[in-house]
């Protein structure tokens, strides 16, 4: 961590009613005594304040000023939050005012939580939350990233790490005490231990909850050419997002939307239709949609109304699927059936021309989607950086296992291994190599 104290503009950038401004370092207090002309007033109470700029005595505005000593403060050091005006002018004037101070320069994106991370106010895990935060757009983003930044996530990695060491203290001593009269069989002890572990990894990796709320879940629209599949994407995002034509085949590459339903991320892909193509772009385009469909959370199967369903596609069809019919208005005589697929009805129609059954797919589609992530019971890992070390530990633990009776000292490493990995989740262990990666991915002045 760079020496000095920082300072940078807490709050949104651009023109506010009030924009916060933060300090933090050792010369948090100087420099909050030279703006203001007084000495800090009483730790955590705002006070009204003129400030002044430091080398002419000009005012530059008034507002409020609360004071952090360290160790009590977010970052752990002394901290400053000058509340003013927020026009462009007026945070300009006072952060230069602030940098004019000795040893006082801009922070670097992600250092006030940098700072907080090195001075033990929240590990590796909590500081990834609290990033989420900041950045969450829906409900599930912001509920899932307070939980994580309150350290729910990390209780969970820390307890692994906790019965881990409780394993390999029974291995170890059996490998440095041969001679001493303990109790026999202390390394085969560890085994059930850690075949727990590695069970309770094993459920955790195959949960990808976390990672669809942060990064989005996946819906996929497929189907027979001239379906109607750009039309009830264009009706579900409710613009113009797909080129809508009576020519089979329009659609030759992948065509994503991002929207909001149950409050939580998603994004709906419209794909090409599914047929023998006849050139090679459009074989291209449903190699993509047979991709696109294949990693799909839920697949949106379109069929229009009064057609058969071909073989292929019935074969193709997962228990998961949604089967919608579509164009019903172009049905003289038909019995719509319009109920909840969720609850076991197999068939949806609508039309995206009268509107007819847009709103009912809509709401099942929301219901699908808080059914698969709405569930807090268990914390669920949220990044690939906790996937890959969850899946070394895991893969260590596995090793060790069969090697716990025969080569304890070959165990005693994977479990050394393991702990390393899971000491790498939140932080407990040196992981000076990761902390660039993870805090430049903040905002300035977080």
């Amino acid at each position: 961590m760079k020496p000095g104290t920082i300072v940078a503009l807490g709050s949104g950038a651009g023109r506010a009613g009030v924009a916060v401004i933060r300090l933090s370092g050792p010369d948090a207090g100087a420099t909050l005594a030279a703006l203001t002309g007084h000495a800090p007033a009483k730790p955590r109470r705002a006070t009204r304040v003129a400030f002044q700029n430091p080398q002419s005595g000009e005012e530059l505005d008034e507002g409020l000023a609360l004071w952090f000593p360290g160790p009590a403060s977010f970052t752990g050091e002394d901290v400053a939050e000058l509340h003013v005006h927020g026009g462009p002018a007026v945070v300009e004037a006072i952060i230069d005012a602030c940098l004019s101070q000795p040893d006082v320069r801009v922070a670097e994106p992600g250092e006030f939580s940098r700072r907080a991370f090195e001075n033990g106010k929240l590990d590796l895990a909590e500081a990834e939350g609290l990033a989420d935060l900041v950045d969450a757009e829906t409900e599930g983003q912001r509920r899932q990233a307070l939980r994580q930044a309150r350290g729910v996530l990390s209780a969970l990695y820390e307890g692994w790490r906790t019965k881990l060491i409780e394993a390999a203290a029974l291995i170890e001593a059996e490998i440095d005490f041969p001679d001493e009269d303990l109790p026999g069989a202390l390394a085969r002890r560890a085994g059930p231990i850690l075949q727990t572990l590695a069970d309770d990894m094993g459920r955790h990796l195959v949960d990808h909850r976390g990672e669809r709320i942060r990064d989005g879940y996946r819906i996929a629209i497929i189907g027979p050419p001239n379906a109607g599949k750009s039309s009830l994407l264009n009706a579900l995002a409710k613009r113009e997002a797909a080129i809508v034509s009576d020519i089979p085949g329009t659609t030759r590459d992948v065509v994503e939307v991002r929207l909001v339903l149950g409050g939580f991320p998603v994004w709906i892909a419209d794909t090409a239709g599914l047929r023998e193509a006849a050139d090679a772009i459009e074989a291209e385009g449903v190699r993509r949609a047979l991709a696109r469909a294949e990693e799909a959370d839920l697949r949106i199967l379109v069929v229009e109304a009064g057609a058969a369903l071909a073989p292929a596609l019935m074969e193709s069809l997962r228990p998961s699927d949604l089967l919608v019919r579509s164009k019903t208005d172009l049905q003289s005589a038909r019995t719509p059936r319009t109920g909840a697929l969720f609850s076991g009805s197999p068939e949806l129609w609508l039309s995206t021309l009268s509107g007819e059954g847009v709103q009912a797919l809509e709401t099942l589609l929301s219901a699908r989607v808080a059914h698969a992530l709405g569930s807090e019971e268990t914390p669920a890992l949220t990044r690939a950086r906790h996937r890959r070390l969850v899946e070394e530990a895991r893969a260590a633990l596995v090793r060790a296992l069969p090697r716990i009776a025969d080569s304890p000292e070959l165990a005693a490493e994977d479990l050394r291994l393991a702990g390393r990995a899971l000491g790498r989740l939140t932080g407990r262990i040196d992981v000076e190599d990761l902390l660039d990666e993870i805090f430049s991915s903040f905002c300035i002045g977080k």
